[in-house]
């Protein structure tokens, strides 16, 4: 384990959350789950998502995630942005603007293409500006549309 590990609070959903992202995001995993009895809910684990260790504990209905922690998702390409949006929409995540995205637990994620990160990197900062306000407009984002707004700026 890391020195510093995120640490969420679930309400009692932590064995279905990791569940799914386990099912989601490669390199995933669950690892160490202590259980009510031995054979009851799961009250704590330690679990891996796309290779970042996370603690999770259910510590019910007083705890509730924000939009001030998110995950980032750094996406190759507009297919891999378009698997993980489509995996959390079929599991009832709501979308929000700028590729932001809540799953079912109440985990905000940012499913984001690398491309936007090279093109908001640009040194043409009329580029850049034409980049973001073309972000702006997006639930998820789209690298097309991104380019496009680079390029004819």
């Amino acid at each position: 384990m890391s020195k510093v590990t995120p640490f969420l609070m679930f309400n009692d959903q932590l064995e279905v959350a990791m569940e799914f992202y386990a099912a989601t995001f490669p390199d995933s995993e669950i690892r160490n789950v202590a259980r009510t009895g031995s054979d009851g809910p799961i009250t704590s684990a330690e679990f891996v998502v796309g290779g970042q260790v996370f603690m999770g504990y259910n510590g019910g209905p007083y705890f509730t995630f924000s939009e001030g922690f998110s995950l980032f998702v750094d996406c190759e390409d507009q297919a891999e942005v378009d698997r993980y949006w489509d995996k959390l929409i079929t599991a009832g995540a709501q979308p929000m603007q700028c590729g932001w995205i809540r799953d079912p637990f109440g985990l905000t994620w940012q499913i984001v293409p690398r491309r936007f990160m090279q093109l908001i990197g640009d040194e043409d900062s009329k580029k850049v500006e034409a980049v973001m306000k073309a972000m702006m407009t997006m639930v998820k984002l789209d690298i097309a549309a991104l380019e496009r707004a680079f390029n004819e700026a």
